[in-house]
């Protein structure tokens, strides 16, 4: 870890602990966002694919070949959600989740970050970015 990638964690942490989260909490939404931008990203390549006659349950594919695996993956997306849910049932915030492995995946959004009337999916960038 770099000297920069030190501060912009402890910033992050200390803005989180401001909003009410125990560094506990911290932690696990930084994980959670690391592990729903990973997702995203196997989502995107093409690796991990969901099958709505198996019940929505992942499996692994390889976009090279078209060849798709019979073993389910372990569906770390809803482990992560679930996850995400519990730690925001104690606090008077919301968050939003961006698919796209391009940025950040996971958002807090405080009250007022999103103006009267307009979408989330619009102006979620002005929330705070969990990376």
């Amino acid at each position: 870890m770099t000297k920069r990638e030190s501060i912009r964690q402890h910033t992050q942490e200390q803005t989180l602990r401001a909003l009410g989260f125990t560094s506990t909490e911290a932690e696990a939404l930084r994980r959670i966002s690391m592990t729903l931008h990973r997702w995203a990203e196997h989502e995107c390549n093409g690796t991990i694919e969901r099958d709505e006659n198996r019940a929505d349950r992942p499996y692994w594919s390889n976009p090279n070949t078209g060849r798709h695996f019979v073993a389910p993956v372990a569906d770390r997306e809803a482990g992560a959600m679930k996850r995400l849910q519990a730690i925001f049932a104690r606090h008077s915030l919301t968050y939003y989740v961006q698919g796209d492995p391009r940025g950040v995946a996971l958002y807090v959004i405080r009250p007022g970050d999103v103006p009267d009337g307009a979408d989330v999916e619009s102006c979620y960038s002005r929330g705070i970015a969990i990376y």
